[in-house]
């Protein structure tokens, strides 16, 4: 996603996807960044309920980062009512949920529960409050679910698009391949045990020309200790290959010194 002129080239997922909806927002500047967040996590419908400010505002296209798209497809309505009109599954953000006896979800629960009714074809919309107040009693009358996000109880303040950023993170690693650990490694490789056995034994044999083993009993502890070393380190080819050059470079500096080199 690139995203500055024109604007990045998104189009709606096929399928049923959640609709974004956000309840009477203040500012612009939250809209354009909660398309962005949306963009992020492949969501792509928007739906803005009675914006303060009224809609289009070219604000909102400043933050965006390049969703235009997401912005010239928000559609407005008057009220919650009529946003989630044509919706089968409605869930709504709400940090403490009191007096109701309601399912309630995390992020991360809110994304499967939208991936099993989408994935069954249900239109599903999400509400995000205002930014000052949040939903109201009313509002969260209109869900059959609520979300509530687990952070710190002391601090538990997101603004509006991190808010929305929170959910379609969640949505979209929740279809996501991607191994939670990867080693980059680019143009090289992970060395094989045979071309690490190769350095170690050649370490070891310069570090003993060196006379650093000077208690031949505590030599084979040691040779494991420096295995254990660089086998969890995982090292590649080309980190082989540098370390097989300081060697060297260690080797040629014993050699200048007057030692003797145990290959002559």
């Amino acid at each position: 996603m690139t995203g500055r002129d024109g604007g990045a080239d998104l189009s709606p997922p096929a399928g049923e996807s959640p609709i974004i909806v956000l309840v009477r927002p203040q500012l612009a500047d939250n809209i354009g960044a909660a398309a962005r967040a949306m963009a992020n996590g492949g969501l792509f419908h928007l739906r803005l309920v009675a914006p303060r400010d009224g809609w289009p505002q070219p604000r909102a296209w400043r933050t965006a980062s390049g969703a235009d798209r997401i912005l010239e497809a928000a559609a407005v309505f008057p009220d919650v009512a009529s946003a989630v009109a044509d919706c089968q599954r409605v869930l709504a953000t709400c940090p403490r949920p009191r007096h109701v006896v309601i399912r309630t979800f995390t992020a991360r629960g809110a994304a499967a529960e939208l991936r099993e009714a989408c994935g069954r074809g249900l239109r599903s919309a999400v509400l995000f409050g205002p930014e000052r107040a949040g939903l109201t009693a009313e509002d969260l009358a209109r869900a059959d679910s609520l979300v509530r996000y687990p952070l710190n109880p002391a601090f538990m303040s997101l603004n509006l698009a991190q808010a929305v950023m929170v959910l379609a993170y969640e949505w979209w690693t929740a279809a996501d391949a991607t191994p939670p650990r990867t080693l980059v490694t680019n143009e090289t490789r992970v060395a094989t045990k045979g071309e690490l056995d190769g350095f170690l034994g050649r370490l070891v044999a310069e570090l003993d020309a060196a006379g650093f083993f000077t208690n031949r009993e505590k030599m084979p502890g040691v040779v494991r200790n420096l295995r254990h070393l660089f086998e969890r380190a995982e090292v590649t080819e080309q980190e082989l290959r540098t370390l097989h050059g300081v060697v060297t470079e260690l080797s040629r500096g014993r050699m200048r010194r007057g030692r003797p080199d145990p290959e002559a």
